[in-house]
Parts: C-alpha cells; structure tokens; sequence
C-alpha cells in the first residue's frame, strides 16, 4: 500500500491563512475600539434611567358618601370630566339656607336706603314747620307789641296783654319744638347714613358676608361630584361605592401619559461634562433598541439620591465604605415621539447623552418660564357662583334697581 507525500507548502499556506484571518480580527478589534474610544468621549451613557410623570392624587375637598364611581383604572378621562360623586343632600341644604339668609339681607339693606329716603323727606318737612313756627312768633311779637303802646291809653285791658305774653310763650314753644323736631330728624339720618355710606347694595358688608356664605355653600355642593384636573389615565383607584371618605382622602390617581420625562442616575464621576441643553438618545426595553426617543437634557438634580433618601447615610462612621453616588438628570421627550410610542410610568430607559457642546450652564440658574402643569377646572366653579349670586341679588334688590 503506498501514500501519497504531503507537499512541503502545505504547512506554511494553513499558518499564512491564520495569521491572515488574525490580523483581520485584531485590526477590527483595533478599529472598533479606536471608534469607540473617539466617540465615548463625547457620551456619557446610564442604564439607571426610568419614565417620570406627574402622578395626581384625587382627593375630596369636602367629605361625604360615595354614590358614584365613574371611572376605573386604565380608563382615559378628559379634564373636567366627573371621576367620583358623594351624597350632596347635606350641601343643598346648606345652599338653600344660605341663599335664603343672602335674599333676607338684600332686602333688609334695601330698607336701609329707604328709611334714609323717609328721613331725608322729615326733614324738609320739620324744616317747613320751623318756617311756620318762625311766622307765628314774629305775629304774636308785633301784637304783643300794639298792645303794649297801648296800655297807657286804657285801650288794652290788662288781661288782653297777658293774652298776648301767653300767645307770644307758646309760639317760641312751637318753634323751639320745630327745631329740636329736626335736629332728630337729621340724627337719625346721620345715623341711618352710617350704615349705608360708600355703598351700595351688592356691595354692602352685610349683602357681601350673605354672599360669602352662598358662594361657600354653592362651591361645597359641586364640590360632591369630583373632576379630572387634566387629560390622564385612571391608575390605583382605591375608592369604593358607599364608602364614607374625609377631606383629603386619596381616591385614585390620575396620571398624565402626554407630559412625561425621563429620570437619568448618572454617577457623580459623569457629570462633569453634562450640561443642560445637550441632546440625548433614549431607547425603552419596552421597544428594544429599534426605537430611540431624542431628548434634551432639562436640568439636574440638586443633590444625590441618597441625601434625599428616607434614611440618610451616615458617613461620619468608623466603618466607613465609600460608595459612588448617582444624581438624576432630568430628560425632556418629544412630544411628537411620545404620542407615536407612549410610554409609562416607571418603565427602564437607556440614555445617551452627547457632550460634545459645552456652551450650556450646569444648574439653572433662572425661574422657570411658565408653569408646565395647571388647570382651569375648579375655576369654573367660582364664576357660576358668582353667577348665582348675583341673580339672588338682582331678584331681591326691587325692580333691578341698586341704590
């Protein structure tokens, strides 16, 4: 049996090959690292990043039972949409007293303004009857007067001017009456004046506590059925029907998908380079890597998570084990990118964040432009009960008139 000899060039051809094949993978190694380590040193990266939102709690402002419970969890609601209403019997009665006590007082201030009407209208005529007084006393004067020329003559008997003495009494009588009459007169005005001066009848103290008092029992009747503050999702609903809750007890949450950011731990040793402005690439584990989130850095923290922890490390310890800290950086969204892939509440993010611009400041230094979060739900109450007010007044005031 004879074999075939293995040529000399065999050997040397399969070691070319695999030095070949090794210099490939190193210069691949070589270049990727090169890459990596040019572009790592514009980034700071974090897998201790979470979704952030504002979670509102849905609380009562007054207490009551619940006969109600209009949505539930994972339902979307509208702002102003009613989640929860209680027993509002009591607080219509209190409005109906307060409306009634409310029309009583307007009516009572508009007897106010009348009775200085009346007094007003005593004067002139006491001021009349001193005029008149003031006539009778200069007549009886000039006959009291004749009459004594006369004595001398015997043409006035002596009882005939005492007639004119007594005549002449009882004019200065009158007219000392007249006067006092108005002096009276013009104390009761001044006095009834007091309480209606500067004012009229809307705006009369005693009308304005009437009416503090309806508009507190009117915001406590619609205070029974509780709205959403905004657009959100119903998420922890704890809340029963017939049970019976106090002021300020949570009944749900209500969180708010379409204003949400994301809560970047970077450690303390990464901070040094981000600044506010800087953009950032997110990806959630709820879509993988496919699909990434463009934000931008909105601000960070003003002290580490542990200082704010419920139980602050004490460093100031013999066994003492440094441990390196994280501070978190807010993250704002695209809104247009969060309506596309909606997130959640606490989901895990990666960030990335791009700082290769150093132009932007590292603390805010400067107040917010405009609150980011409000609503103009509760004050549509205020205006229907100044509404409502002023019907009760106007109906009570007499002929729409207001002095």
């Amino acid at each position: 049996m004879s074999t075939v000899p293995s040529t000399p060039t065999a050997a040397p051809a399969k070691r070319q090959k695999a030095l070949t094949i090794v210099s490939l993978v190193v210069l691949i190694g070589l270049a990727y690292g090169g890459y990596e380590w040019y572009a790592g040193r514009h980034q700071e990266s974090t897998d201790n990043a979470y979704v952030q939102g504002n979670v509102i709690q849905i609380t009562p402002q007054i207490g009551g039972t619940v006969t109600a419970i209009l949505a539930d969890d994972t339902d979307f609601v509208k702002a102003g949409q009613a989640l929860v209403q209680l027993d509002p019997a009591d607080a219509k009665v209190a409005l109906q007293l307060a409306e009634a006590n409310l029309a009583q007082a307007v009516r009572q201030v508009r007897s106010l303004y009348a009775n200085n009407l009346t007094l007003e209208t005593q004067i002139n005529v006491r001021d009349t009857d001193v005029l008149k007084a003031q006539t009778e006393v200069a007549r009886a004067s000039d006959d009291l007067a004749r009459r004594q020329s006369l004595v001398g003559n015997g043409a006035v008997s002596k009882e005939e001017l005492a007639h004119a003495h007594s005549q002449l009494a009882q004019a200065n009588s009158a007219l000392a009456a007249a006067k006092a009459a108005v002096l009276a007169a013009r104390d009761q005005l001044s006095s009834g004046q007091t309480l209606t001066d500067g004012t009229k009848i809307d705006s009369h103290p005693s009308v304005q506590a009437a009416a503090a008092k309806v508009r507190e029992a009117y915001l406590a009747l619609h205070r029974a059925s509780l709205p959403a503050p905004v657009d959100g999702v119903v998420a922890k609903r704890t809340v029963q029907l017939g049970q019976r809750v106090a002021a300020g007890t949570p009944l749900m949450s209500l969180i708010a998908l379409n204003d949400l950011w994301v809560d970047a731990n970077f450690k303390e040793v990464q901070l040094r380079n981000i600044r506010i402005g800087q953009p950032v690439t997110l990806t959630a584990d709820l879509y993988g890597k496919r699909v990434e989130y463009k934000g931008t850095v909105a601000g960070l923290g003003a002290g580490t998570g542990a200082a704010f922890s419920l139980l602050p490390a004490q460093n100031a310890t013999g066994n003492w084990i440094k441990v390196v800290q994280r501070v978190p950086v807010r993250v704002a969204l695209d809104a247009k990118e969060l309506a596309a892939k909606p997130l959640r509440v606490g989901l895990s993010m990666e960030a990335t964040v791009d700082v290769t611009e150093q132009s932007g400041k590292a603390l805010a230094d400067a107040p917010r432009a405009a609150s980011g979060l409000q609503t103009e739900v509760y004050a549509v109450l205020d205006a229907q009960a100044t509404a409502e007010i002023s019907r009760i007044i106007s109906a009570n005031a007499g002929n729409g008139r207001k002095p």
